[in-house]
């Protein structure tokens, strides 16, 4: 009879969860990212969102100038990403946001730890590394 710790249950995905200074802002620079609008609330005066493209969303959420946004980066600089997004070709995704006329924090790239791809900023100073090994 197999234990508990023997029997593992399939894990889908993990959303990182932003707080953010201006919640529509950031839901615009998600768009021009492709990603897609999938929950706001409440309707008239939206605080709460998930933005996605396929398996990747993330939770943003605005509490006012009280509760700031704090990305990894300017806590401490070898804490340089907020996500890794797992792309099968960061060339072609770095292309299409290339030619959406996207700024890249960090270019598509070889890095020294064996990963190929690149950075993205948001409005607030979370970073996104889209990649994958080599």
């Amino acid at each position: 009879m197999a234990t508990l710790v023997e029997q593992k249950a399939a894990i889908g995905a993990i959303s990182p969860f932003f707080i953010v200074r201006d919640l529509s802002e950031t839901i615009a620079h998600h768009r021009r990212l492709g990603f897609e609008l999938r929950f706001a609330e409440p309707d008239e005066a939206p605080f709460f969102a998930i933005v996605g493209r396929g398996g990747a969303q993330i939770f943003l959420k605005e509490l006012g100038e009280d509760v700031p946004p704090m990305p990894n980066a300017g806590r401490h600089p070898w804490a340089a990403w907020d996500g890794f997004v797992y792309v099968d070709e960061p060339d072609a995704l770095a292309a299409e946001f290339e030619a959406g006329g996207i700024a890249f924090h960090v270019p598509l790239r070889n890095r020294d730890d064996g990963l190929r791809g690149f950075e993205i900023g948001d409005p607030d100073g979370y970073i996104l590394f889209f990649g994958r090994p080599v």
